[in-house]
């Protein structure tokens, strides 16, 4: 599966190991997270491909904000991350 901005991902590894996160960059083998908690965008997580588990969802309202450089809160990411914390 492409990864892409926006989409949500679970670490497998770590001391976060069972985290929520959001995709807020993607490079060359790794992925930079961020959570709004514990890893903010000031300071984003960088974590190889295969230390993460790819989930199929994307907030679309994070991922436009991404692309377009839009303004973006810690707290809209951990907003949006709430939702799939209570499933």
């Amino acid at each position: 599966m492409e990864l892409t901005k926006g989409q949500v991902v679970y670490s497998k590894s770590g001391h976060d190991k069972g985290l929520a996160f959001i995709i807020v960059d993607v490079q060359e083998g790794y992925v930079i997270l961020a959570d709004g908690r514990l890893r903010k965008l000031e300071h984003p997580k960088r974590k190889k491909i295969k230390h993460v588990q790819i989930t199929n969802i994307v907030v679309e309202n994070i991922k436009k904000k991404l692309e377009d450089g839009s303004y973006l809160l810690d707290a809209d990411i951990s907003k949006a991350l709430k939702e799939y914390y209570r499933r």
